[in-house]
């Protein structure tokens, strides 16, 4: 690996992705229910904190990027630099473990929901990254109103404060956590990892069929760990050691 020369806190990894360092730190999980109407799986707002940084995926992995690993592409939208899309929770761990095997690594996997949403955040208490305001959404995501029902190529868009493009759309994002509803209630403040178990997995941000307010930071989905859909991929973290 080595640092970026456009971002001293990003680097490159031998298949070209770039990952961004994430700071250290806390955040206010959730949603409001009163300034976002949100729902009662994003409740109760809880404080997480993160004692180490770690690195994510700049953009999410793009359909160049799984054909470099895994020598296929399932995608339904197809082109180099859109996400990689029709993959199942399962896909996604076996391009992580044929990628860690190829950097000799064991860092690399998917977000927590936790982490994923401490990024997406990148330091805001609102709604969306850059604010409450909704109808901005168009410069920063890929979603229902300006997607014309298709992905679209990563990093087009306006990233957030800490450099993360298209959290808010272009694909839902596959996180490591099993869903629970009420797994907010019971849940750890040091970097929680999700339920010990559950049939359904976790899935973080918005798509480009979906509706402002299903874009939101705090906002959460589910699907069978073995399902694919063409509004469905996923960017990766790497454990810094």
């Amino acid at each position: 690996m080595h640092t970026s020369d456009d971002n001293p806190a990003t680097i490159r990894n031998s298949l070209d992705m770039e990952l961004v360092t994430i700071p250290a730190g806390s955040f206010r999980m959730g949603g409001d229910k009163n300034l976002e109407q949100a729902e009662d799986h994003e409740n109760p707002i809880h404080t997480v904190s993160f004692s180490k940084p770690l690195l994510m995926g700049k953009y999410a992995v793009t359909q160049a990027q799984w054909t470099a690993v895994m020598d296929n592409n399932p995608s339904g939208f197809e082109g180099d630099l859109r996400p990689v899309e029709t993959i199942s929770w399962h896909d996604a761990q076996e391009f992580i473990e044929a990628l860690n095997n190829r950097e000799d690594s064991t860092g690399y996997r998917l977000p927590t929901e936790a982490e994923w949403e401490y990024a997406a955040r990148a330091g805001s208490e609102s709604a969306y990254a850059f604010g409450s305001e909704a109808v901005r959404l168009d410069a920063f995501a890929w979603y229902k109103k300006n997607a014309q029902n298709q992905t679209h190529p990563v990093g087009q868009l306006t990233p957030n404060a800490w450099g993360l493009y298209d959290m808010h759309g272009n694909v839902h994002e596959w996180c490591q956590d099993w869903f629970d509803r009420e797994y907010y209630r019971q849940s750890p403040s040091q970097a929680p990892g999700g339920p010990a178990d559950g049939q359904a997995k976790s899935l973080r941000g918005g798509d480009w069929g979906s509706d402002r307010w299903y874009c939101r930071c705090a906002s959460r989905s589910l699907s069978s760990p073995g399902r694919r859909s063409n509004r469905v991929g996923f960017r990766i973290i790497k454990e810094i050691k």
